[in-house]
């Protein structure tokens, strides 16, 4: 399997993807892989994989490696007497904003790169979790009560003591308090308005049991991996997430019944379906007082959840001859040569 993959960004997640990438290299270490680093400026650099190490880029030394642009169809190294295609399948790899807001996703679209990763109009309900509820709403898919609080407005909150302040579009944790009492309240804010002028409340649910589960569609059927119960104290924030992140090693399958395994596989399907071709996504449930509900989407989840999956690399390389393909739109001019011939030119 020959695969490209892509990771950095300009985002707050820029670190994170980086150490989704390192992990990669190991998990996919049969495949032929290409590494392109999209700095903060978003240059792209064809990084060494020897050299794909954490150090080669909080020294800034990826900046001696070698540019690429984009065309049609691939990434180019330009030389001044010749010109070297990266034309394989990339995967998408860039946490946050850039990979998950649809800017990649589009800008791949638009130079007909065959990729691995969430469409644009996938991202655009999973990178902002009020679209996320939105999208819940719409497909019968239930999920955790929420109000939407805007900076430099006046807010009230009406949901009761304790609850979770949330960064509306932002992921590991970033920004993310809980709050037990209301003289906590000013300074959650703060923090999460930091990152984004809108945040979401969400009440924070006692006793509650947390699920992950990460699939993709491959020659029109859906694969799904384990099921995980992660292990966490109140919520898994940055520092512990960014650890997780790194994760090679398949994980233990959830204690739970086949009948739960169903229900969590069932709105996972609704969420996945016409909507998600092309990715592998892990989303996140609750289950609380035997209701399963949607906490989150993750379209390119850390390190792509390979932790989840028995033969990771046998999933990326079905996923990557099963991508949609975009339809080519052409013109022959047929309207504009039939009014020129109307006027005699």
């Amino acid at each position: 399997m020959k695969l490209t993959i892509l990771f950095g960004g300009a985002s707050f997640e820029h670190e994170i993807s980086i150490v989704s990438a390192i992990t990669l290299k190991e998990k996919l270490s049969s495949a032929k892989l290409t590494f392109i680093f999209c700095d903060t400026d978003h240059t792209f650099y064809l990084i060494d994989a020897a050299k794909m190490k954490a150090k080669t880029f909080s020294s800034g030394e990826y900046k001696k490696m070698p540019q690429l642009q984009l065309a049609q169809g691939c990434f180019t190294q330009k030389t001044l007497f010749s010109k070297t295609e990266y034309d394989s399948v990339v995967l998408n790899l860039i946490h946050g904003a850039d990979g998950e807001d649809g800017t990649i996703a589009s800008l791949l679209d638009f130079y007909a790169v065959d990729y691995i990763g969430p469409r644009s109009d996938a991202c655009t309900f999973s990178y902002d979790k009020r679209y996320t509820k939105y999208l819940c709403e719409a497909l019968g898919v239930k999920s955790v009560k929420y109000e939407v609080l805007h900076k430099n407005e006046v807010n009230k909150i009406t949901i009761a003591y304790p609850i979770i302040i949330k960064p509306a579009r932002l992921g590991s944790s970033i920004g993310v308090s809980i709050v037990k009492e209301e003289s906590e309240l000013d300074y959650a804010l703060d923090v999460a308005f930091e990152f984004d002028d809108t945040v979401i409340v969400e009440p924070f649910l006692e006793g509650v049991k947390e699920y992950n589960l990460a699939g993709y569609c491959a020659n029109n059927e859906m694969h799904f991996s384990i099921v995980e119960e992660p292990h966490k104290e109140e919520f898994l924030d940055f520092e512990k997430k960014y650890m997780d992140f790194s994760r090679s090693e398949q994980v233990l399958g959830a204690d739970i019944s086949e009948e739960l395994t169903v229900r969590l596989k069932s709105n996972f399907e609704k969420v996945y379906d016409r909507l998600f071709e092309g990715a592998l996504i892990r989303c996140d449930f609750f289950v609380y007082h035997d209701e399963v509900l949607l906490n989150e989407i993750n379209p390119i989840p850390g390190s792509m959840a390979n932790y989840l999956f028995e033969d990771f690399a046998s999933a990326i390389e079905a996923l990557s001859h099963s991508l949609p393909k975009k339809k080519q739109i052409k013109s022959n001019y047929e309207y504009i040569h039939s009014i020129s011939k109307a006027k005699g030119k």
